[in-house]
């Protein structure tokens, strides 16, 4: 897979001297207590940090399948998923408040049936939970439909066949909100595409929507504690998703507690 370059607009997932933090890694709220600050710097919305450990979600249970429908998801979220996508990372939290996830990767098949083709892997999302209106800070994930597509990290390309930007710019070092260590959390990335441009380096920091509905939300290497805004899996699971995704399939996260993307 060809390896794109990052543009002259990024920012890596940390502080530097002349960037202030906004997504993954971000800046803590008042509310929030404050971890030593990164040391990269970041295309993100926060540091990731958390609070106290939180259970796990249930995995999802067996049950009868919709023909054309995602397993755990319902009609109303599966109207955001495009007509040509027969590929989804479902990633599910036990409620609205939770930042333990479980992620689940589907595919379509030629009849139309959706079939779990990897995990349950068990993750985290963000410190305070879900959100439908997710601002800059707020601690929490967006929920909904969105597209993944670009890929990168600071490690060599694991044989991902969508775009994978190898950068040192990746970096991060610092703790989270358990006071775990932050370094290699973004070894592998994939860009979520929640206000971000399509098509460009994860750590493209142009931001559509503005820089009020917060950004650089990515899927990365899961550090143990809660995140800012992204979703975190363990890292050879990270390895599996950068290959699993298929450009041709044009995948999609779906991603929310479990009540809510099964409406």
């Amino acid at each position: 897979m060809p390896v794109r370059k990052g543009t002259a607009t990024v920012l890596t997932c940390a502080l530097s001297a002349a960037l202030v933090l906004t997504g993954c890694t971000a800046g803590r709220s008042p509310a929030s207590p404050t971890p030593p600050a990164p040391s990269a710097r970041d295309a993100h919305d926060g540091r990731d940090g958390g609070a106290g450990p939180q259970p796990a979600p249930p995995v999802p249970r067996q049950e009868r399948r919709t023909p054309g429908r995602i397993p755990g998801v319902g009609p109303v979220t599966q109207s955001g998923v495009p007509d040509g996508t027969t590929q989804a990372l479902v990633v599910s939290g036990g409620s609205a408040d939770d930042n333990v996830v479980t992620a689940v990767l589907h595919e379509r098949d030629p009849a139309g049936r959706w079939h779990p083709v990897a995990g349950p892997w068990r993750g985290h999302n963000a410190l305070r939970g879900w959100t439908d209106a997710h601002v800059a800070g707020d601690l929490r994930s967006p929920t909904g439909v969105f597209r993944i597509g670009d890929a990168g990290g600071r490690l060599p390309d694991p044989g991902a066949r969508i775009p994978y930007d190898q950068d040192e710019e990746f970096a991060v070092s610092g703790t989270g909100f358990l006071g775990e260590p932050l370094e290699g959390s973004f070894d592998y990335v994939v860009a979520i595409d929640y206000n971000r441009v399509a098509g460009t380096t994860p750590l493209n920091k142009e931001r559509p929507l503005g820089d009020e509905k917060g950004g650089g939300v990515w899927i990365h290497v899961d550090h143990g504690g809660p995140t800012q805004a992204c979703v975190s899996l363990p890292r050879e699971h990270m390895a599996e998703l950068l290959r699993a995704l298929d450009p041709a399939r044009e995948p999609v996260i779906v991603m929310g507690p479990a009540g809510e993307i099964a409406l």
